[in-house]
């Protein structure tokens, strides 16, 4: 058997839903494309024009705390960029809405700037140092 090569999808655990599907639309331009529900969990399914879909959960006794990347689980997610000019037109993006976002970073490995969603899962726009 072969190593993965991608992941098919990624699922977040939020606290307000309509709030998160809002802010994936608005902020990332993702369009909802399914909703799910369990028997404790509600679920929107956000897709990309590109393919990436991420899956957004309230669970029936969520807390309404603040999401900590120092916790054993998810640290950030990682959206790919071509290069810096992609960047920088994410932080535009996001200065035009409003979005809080840190600085563009050009770290020695690529250019990096991040932001936080609703209830604050890191999401950083990353691009490569071109070779």
């Amino acid at each position: 058997m072969r190593s993965p090569s991608t992941f098919h999808h990624v699922t977040l655990s939020v606290t307000d839903l309509p709030r998160s599907v809002d802010w994936y639309e608005r902020v990332l331009g993702m369009s909802k494309v399914a909703d799910r529900e369990g028997a404790t969990w509600t679920r929107a399914l956000m897709r990309s024009d590109g393919g990436l879909v991420i899956s957004l959960t309230v669970h029936e006794g969520t807390p309404g705390d603040r999401f900590d990347e120092r916790r054993v689980g998810l640290d950030h997610l990682s959206i790919a960029c071509a290069d810096r000019v992609e960047v920088e037109a994410w932080e535009r993006h996001l200065d035009e809405l409003g979005v809080q976002h840190g600085d563009l970073v050009d770290a020695g490995y690529g250019h990096v700037l991040t932001s936080r969603d609703p209830d604050g899962i890191p999401i950083e726009f990353f691009a490569p140092v071109a070779q």
